[in-house]
């Protein structure tokens, strides 16, 4: 696994395809020293609005299209100096290589395992929710395995579903609950690697 000096976070590759929301949101977060991590570059699945908003902020990146194999992750890992993957809004499936089993962290825009798969994402997962009559959403935050939204729970945030509610009105109470979600179950696992590691004989 790839590790930093002693006292550098621990460094959170992002992958990302749309607007870059959610990385800018763990920026922040990470900016405001409320979480004790780096994300020393992001890597988009196709040319979006994503890539110039990580550039602005100083984060390297550039678009790798299509599923990146599980070698090639491996060494995007070792070159950046991350430990960790965080998804940010990535469509790509990930080929999770063995080094990075338990270590490739996603965000979900729903309360899995409902509204979760294939072709489930962004305003889709809202209109479905919406078209369920269901009275609750939220979001959660879900380590990845070899298939989509099905690997453990992590944490999960819950919102009201309003009666009036549009897509785009779901979306964004959503999406203030994903802001909140993301940092504090990073924290939690980086918190309970570091304990596991810290342990090791």
């Amino acid at each position: 696994m790839t590790t930093g000096p002693r006292n550098e976070p621990p460094g959170m590759l992002a992958l990302l395809s749309g607007g870059g929301r959610t990385l800018l949101n763990l920026l922040d977060v990470i900016e405001a020293g409320s979480l004790h991590a780096r994300i020393p570059a992001a890597i988009a699945s196709r040319p979006c609005v994503g890539v110039e908003r990580a550039q602005a902020r100083g984060i390297p990146s550039h678009v790798e299209r299509g599923v990146i194999p599980a070698d090639r992750l491996e060494h995007l890992m070792h070159e950046h100096g991350a430990s960790w993957l965080v998804l940010c809004g990535y469509l790509q499936k990930v080929d999770i290589p063995p080094s990075l089993e338990g270590r490739v962290v996603n965000i979900h825009p729903a309360l899995l395992p409902d509204f979760g798969g294939p072709g489930m994402y962004g305003d889709r997962v809202h209109a479905a929710v919406l078209q369920s009559g269901k009275t609750e959403s939220g979001c959660t935050v879900h380590l990845c395995d070899a298939e989509y939204d099905t690997g453990p729970i992590v944490l999960q945030r819950r919102c009201p579903v309003l009666p009036g509610d549009t897509v785009d009105s779901l979306a964004a109470r959503v999406f203030e609950q994903e802001c909140e979600a993301y940092p504090e179950a990073l924290s939690m696992l980086l918190a309970a690697a570091h304990e596991t590691e810290g342990v090791r004989p």
